[in-house]
C-alpha cells in the first residue's frame, strides 16, 4: 500500500486536506467519495527516509512509550471516542519519534485496516502479543478492555525488568570501579614507586616482586589482553548464537545461588501473567500458549512450555510434562494442572503471578545484599594487597622495619 495526500472539499464547502492509504490512485478516490469529499487533488505521497526508519524498527528503550500510547488509547476508547479520532489524538501529544508510529496507525485505520493489521505493519514496535490482543478485542467487540489489559501486562513485566537490572546494576557499577581502580594502580602507582627501588638494585619482597611481574605484564602486553578478552567475547557469543550454545548457558545461570532462584522465579512469573492476559482476551488456549512460549527469555523453560503445549494439544495430562521439565516448581505444575480441569485457570494464574511477583522483590533485594558486602570486601582487600606490597620496600628500606 502506499500513503497518498489529498486536497478536497468537504460536504459544508470547507477545504479538506489530509493522507489515505491505498493501493493506487483511484482506489484512493474511491475511498474518499465514500467520506462524502469532492476531491481536488490526490497525489502519492513519498515517505521520508526518517520515518521509514522510525517505522521499520523500535528500540528496547521504547517499550514505556508503547505501553502509555496503549494506556492512553483504551482510557480513549473506553470514554467513547472512536478510534480513528482517539489516535488522531494520541498523534499530537507524542515526541517526533514516535508520533510518526502513531500516525502510520491513524492512517491504515483511515484507509480501512484494522488496528491490529496496522500494528502486525511494525513489528519492531509491537510483539506478537500486543498485535494478537488487540486482534482478538476487535473481533470481539471489547477492544478498550483487551487495551486496558494489556497496558496492565506491559506494566507489570516493566516492573519485572526494572527489578532485575537494579538487582545487577549495583554490582556492575562497583566491578567497573573495582577494575578501574586497579588497573590505575597497576599501570601508574606500581611502577612510579618501584621504579627508584629497582634502579638502587634494592632487593624486593616476594610479593611486591609478584605484583611488580603483574605490573609489567600489564604495562607491556595490554594489546594481547584485550585481544584476548575480546576473543572470549566473540566465542562466548557465538555459542550462545546456537541453540545448544544457548540452553546450556541458560542452564548454568539456573544453577547460580540466588541469582538463577531470581531468573527461575522471574520467568514463572512473566509466564503467569502472559499466559492470564491472553486468556483473559479470549484468545484461544492453544494459542496463548505458544505465544507465551515466545515471551519468555528462558530457553529452558521455553522448551517447558513447549512440553506444554504439546500436551494440551494433545488432550494429554499436562503435569507429568511440566513435572519432568524440572523447572517448574512442585506448586506451580499443581496449579496449572488443577486449573485447567476445574476451568479456573485465568484466576490460578493471577494469583500466582502475583505471589512470584512478591518472590522476584525478595529474590533481588536478597541477591543485591549479599553481593553488596562480598564485593566491596573483594575490592578492599586487592586494593590493599597492592598498597602493601607497594609500600612493604620503601618501609624496609626506611629501616622501619
Amino acid at each position: 500500500m502506499a500513503v497518498f495526500e489529498y486536497r478536497a472539499m468537504d460536504m459544508d464547502g470547507s477545504a479538506a486536506v489530509g493522507t489515505v492509504i491505498a493501493d493506487t490512485a483511484r482506489q484512493a478516490r474511491d475511498l474518499l467519495r465514500d467520506r462524502g469529499l469532492t476531491i481536488t487533488q490526490v497525489n502519492q505521497a513519498e515517505q521520508p527516509k526518517g520515518r521509514r526508519a522510525v517505522l521499520s524498527a523500535g528500540r528496547r528503550g521504547d517499550d514505556r512509550t508503547v505501553t502509555d500510547f496503549v494506556s492512553e488509547l483504551a482510557t480513549l476508547l473506553k470514554a467513547g471516542i472512536p478510534l480513528l479520532q482517539a489516535l488522531q489524538t494520541l498523534e499530537k501529544q507524542h515526541s517526533r519519534r514516535f508520533r510518526a508510529v502513531v500516525q502510520e496507525l491513524a492512517d491504515q485505520v483511515a484507509a480501512g485496516s484494522s488496528l491490529a493489521e496496522a500494528m502486525r505493519r511494525m513489528p519492531g514496535w509491537f510483539d506478537e502479543l500486543s498485535i494478537n490482543v488487540v486482534d482478538v478485542g476487535e473481533n470481539t467487540g471489547s477492544l478498550e478492555v483487551s487495551l486496558k489489559r494489556l497496558a496492565d501486562f506491559k506494566a507489570k513485566a516493566h516492573r519485572l525488568r526494572s527489578r532485575l537490572t537494579t538487582a545487577m546494576l549495583y554490582p556492575a557499577i562497583v566491578g567497573l570501579i573495582g577494575l578501574a581502580v586497579t588497573v590505575f594502580l597497576m599501570t601508574y602507582v606500581v611502577p612510579q614507586l618501584l621504579g627508584a627501588l629497582t634502579e638502587a638494585g634494592k632487593d624486593l619482597p616476594t610479593v611486591t616482586r609478584a605484583v611488580k611481574a603483574a605490573s609489567d605484564f600489564l604495562i607491556g602486553w595490554w594489546w594481547a589482553l584485550l585481544a584476548g578478552a575480546l576473543g572470549v567475547f566473540l566465542l562466548i557469543r557465538a555459542s550462545l548464537a546456537t541453540k545448544a550454545g544457548r540452553e546450556a548457558f541458560d542452564r548454568l545461570v539456573l544453577k547460580i545461588p540466588i541469582l538463577g532462584d531470581l531468573i527461575a522465579k522471574e520467568n514463572t512469573s512473566r509466564m503467569a501473567i502472559v499466559l492470564a492476559a491472553l486468556l483473559r482476551s479470549g484468545l484461544r488456549f492453544v494459542e496463548a500458549v505458544r505465544i507465551t512460549r515466545r515471551t519468555l527469555k528462558s530457553t529452558v523453560f521455553r522448551k517447558a512450555m513447549d512440553r506444554y503445549e504439546q500436551a494440551v494439544a494433545s488432550g494429554r495430562d499436562v503435569a507429568r510434562p511440566l513435572a519432568e521439565a524440572g523447572v517448574f516448581k512442585p506448586m506451580v505444575v499443581q496449579m496449572l494442572a488443577v486449573g485447567q480441569q476445574s476451568g479456573q485457570l485465568e484466576d490460578m494464574l493471577e494469583q500466582l503471578a502475583e505471589a512470584y511477583e512478591q518472590q522476584v522483590d525478595t529474590a533481588a533485594a536478597r541477591l543485591t545484599a549479599m553481593l553488596e558486602p562480598l564485593l566491596i570486601v573483594a575490592l578492599a582487600i586487592l586494593v590493599g594487597f597492592i598498597a602493601f606490597a607497594t609500600i612493604l620496600p620503601i618501609l624496609e628500606a626506611s629501616n622501619v622495619l
